[in-house]
């Protein structure tokens, strides 16, 4: 199943706003020019990396009422983030292992949104 029942899926302005707002905070944790980490980076990097997509991906999917588009958008920004961090901001790097773990938060986002349609059928 990629496309939410409407009764799933409601597209309220708070649905809308909370989608906008997970998409702003993703482009900020992203794209923000220069990161200062003290020390090594640990898991907590992947952890991040993990919730700001699988986040996007479950508001956005609620929002339009489709796993598929949400799961092709951010499916496509994953990869392309991690070539932008690295190639074009300055004191970024990217790093494939970021770019698996943002995929993993993607697939994540999509599962939550198929279950909890499947419930709401029930």
């Amino acid at each position: 199943m990629t496309t939410l029942s409407p009764r799933s899926a409601p597209r309220s302005r708070v649905v809308v706003g909370l989608a906008v707002a997970a998409v702003v905070v993703q482009l900020l944790v992203l794209y923000w020019p220069v990161v200062t980490v003290e020390g090594p980076v640990s898991w907590t990097d992947k952890v991040v990396h993990l919730l700001v997509f699988a986040v996007p991906t479950y508001a956005v999917g609620r929002a339009l009422g489709s796993v598929r588009t949400a799961v092709l958008v951010f499916a496509v920004h994953a990869p392309v983030s991690e070539l932008v961090q690295h190639f074009l901001l300055p004191g970024r790097s990217g790093d494939v292992w970021d770019a698996v773990v943002d995929l993993v938060g993607v697939a994540l986002g999509a599962a939550v949104l198929v279950v909890r349609a499947r419930q709401r059928r029930w």
